[in-house]
């Protein structure tokens, strides 16, 4: 699981590290929010209406979901049950983006879950305000409005960071990718030594 504020370039690694190694796939989580231009549902995202994720989470469908970016419900973000536990089930590595309150809820769905423990390395991705604030100017798709909530968000994130169990000091793209691969790696050769 690769997290970090907005703006800190974990989506970027997640499609980079599913193309530049083919074993893994990316975890399609869920949101209530409009697509943004060039994304598709059940590709990017699986896109629901709120009502429909409403009724998802009363049955249980979701490992992990929030709110984000404040009380309004057409901001719900989750990941289903079935978009992780299936594919580690026919033996898929899996890498997803994710927010740090969904780390902490799907750590907790872990201890109840061995596989899903035995697969569990999270990664967060530390960006220094001022980089923070140019990378999601230069994405364009957040006024100075909501660039400013997603800052609140973002400090409250990034105190989280000593949880996780790798962390990347993000710099460029290559750099940061270069860290995610020595990151794999090192998950790797934990898996296979003995406990």
């Amino acid at each position: 699981m690769i997290a970090g504020p907005a703006g800190s370039g974990k989506s970027t690694l997640c499609d980079r590290l599913v193309t530049e190694a083919p074993e893994f796939s990316r975890v399609v989580t869920t949101t209530t929010r409009p697509p943004r231009e060039g994304e598709v549902n059940g590709v990017h995202y699986h896109f629901f209406a709120p009502d429909e994720f409403e009724r998802r989470v009363a049955a249980g469908e979701f490992l992990e979901w929030a709110q984000v970016h404040g009380n309004n419900r057409f901001r719900m973000y989750g990941t289903l049950r079935s978009s992780v536990l299936e594919p580690l089930a026919q033996g898929r590595s899996l890498v997803m983006s994710i927010d740090v309150q969904g780390v902490e809820s799907i750590r907790r769905a872990a201890r109840a879950d061995e596989r899903l423990q035995r697969a569990l390395t999270t990664v967060f991705i530390r960006v220094d305000r001022d980089r923070l604030v140019a990378r999601m100017r230069a994405r364009a798709t957040e006024g100075e409005e909501e660039i400013a909530c997603r800052m609140k968000t973002a400090e409250a994130e990034l105190r989280e960071a000593s949880k996780f169990d790798f962390i990347i000091e993000s710099r460029t793209r290559d750099e940061d990718f270069h860290a995610l691969e020595q990151i794999v790696a090192e998950a790797r050769r934990r898996a296979s030594c003995p406990q």
